[in-house]
């Protein structure tokens, strides 16, 4: 039997396309020394048709075992979407990075490179001031070596805002969940800048590194990726363990259909006592 392919979309004004689920770079992919089982989840999300991969400059080997596979496969490489970030404030911080960063990948180029992290106005000044990151990033777009920049913020939604505000770039990274659909602010205000915008949106957070899942109330991964998906965005990703984790993320990925506001409103009832509490990102 064929299977359904992972529905895909534009990425933001780019010209590239993506699949709305993908692979995040947390899992088994944040470690250090566990090479086979990553390449079983890194293989197993190629073999369902994910084409979106996560990745950073500071998650434990994460890049290095992406790498030992498009060093070997660059026609895998060639057909994938890329993606890492770099967490430096300054511009040779940023530049050596992203030097790293393809040296451990084994690519010549990245399809987005992301500014970690951004939670404090001390972050935007450093970033944005003569010498910042910033610069580096814009660099690396006009020669080649990025396809897109991107911002990625899950601490304070008005600072995250005011980077997709000022600066030039292709995608911003939020937190995309039930708990978010509470609290707001980066569904609230986030979201609708990036729109405007017209950059593209990736959902993390989605399972709240599995604290978010409660089977006692029927919320599975599924549900929780069914959601995000259903918040405007263009991809959301989750770290994984395992292939059949992997199979459940682009198993939802192949059947994402608009969702009923009912259905959403009952999730977000089963959060509204805990929300708060259970955003330990934000704090």
């Amino acid at each position: 039997m064929t299977q359904t392919q992972i529905q895909k979309c534009l990425f933001g004004k780019t010209q590239q396309t993506v699949s709305r689920t993908g692979l995040g770079g947390e899992g088994i992919l944040r470690t250090h020394g566990h090479g086979r089982e990553a390449h079983a989840v890194i293989q197993a999300a190629i073999d369902q048709g994910i084409t979106y991969f996560d990745s950073a400059r500071v998650y434990a080997d994460s890049e290095l075992y992406y790498g030992s596979l498009w060093g070997k496969y660059p026609e895998i490489r060639a057909g994938i979407f890329q993606a890492s970030k770099s967490a430096s404030r300054d511009k040779g911080g940023a530049a050596a990075d992203l030097k790293q960063s393809l040296q451990r990948l084994q690519t010549d180029y990245l399809d987005l490179w992301q500014i970690h992290d951004v939670r404090t106005a001390a972050d935007i000044a450093m970033i944005s001031e003569v010498g910042g990151a910033l610069e580096a990033f814009v660099e690396a777009k006009a020669t080649g070596k990025v396809r897109a920049i991107g911002v990625t913020g899950h601490h304070a939604p008005h600072i995250l805002t005011k980077a997709v505000h000022q600066w030039p770039v292709d995608a911003v990274m939020l937190p995309v969940n039930p708990v978010e659909g509470i609290l707001g602010g980066f569904l609230t205000e986030t979201l609708p800048a990036a729109r405007k915008k017209g950059i593209a949106v990736i959902g993390m957070k989605v399972l709240g590194a599995s604290h978010f899942l409660l089977p006692h109330a029927q919320i599975t991964a599924a549900t929780l990726i069914q959601y995000a998906l259903s918040c405007d965005i263009d991809v959301a990703i989750v770290g994984c363990t395992t292939p059949a984790e992997v199979k459940i993320l682009a198993d939802t990925g192949r059947a994402a259909k608009p969702v009923a506001e009912e259905e959403n409103r009952s999730v977000l009832e089963v959060f509204k006592p805990i929300a708060r509490r259970m955003a330990f990102y934000r704090r």
